[in-house]
């Protein structure tokens, strides 16, 4: 039985293996037949996937991997911080810079 190709991705999105992946694709697939009665049509397909996107959810819900992407993406954003401030400082300087060197001064 052919497998998605995108499986990998959706194993990989889950944090599951590419076997384990593989075997809950199998029990969409046997679900599906017994659900839609039907074998290859587009609803029977639609059918698979949903069933192996839920199982795929719940899979990953039994898995105890802690979620640290959330964290990194903030300590990014927050060493950023001072280079966008700095960024923000020299463009208003060179705005200011532009404007004053656009007027000739006038002698005292």
């Amino acid at each position: 039985m052919k497998t998605p190709k995108l499986l990998p991705w959706y194993a990989r999105k889950a944090g599951v293996s590419i076997d384990r992946a593989e075997a809950l694709w199998r029990k969409a697939v046997r679900q599906a037949t017994a659900e839609t009665g039907w074998v290859g049509n587009s609803e029977y397909w639609g059918a698979s996937m949903d069933i192996f996107t839920r199982l795929l959810e719940e899979e990953q819900s039994t898995l105890c991997a802690p979620q640290v992407t959330p964290l990194v993406r903030s300590q990014n954003r927050m060493w950023r911080l001072p280079l966008l401030a700095m960024e923000d400082v020299f463009a208003a300087l060179n705005a200011n810079w532009q404007r004053s060197a656009g007027f000739p001064r006038k002698a005292a």
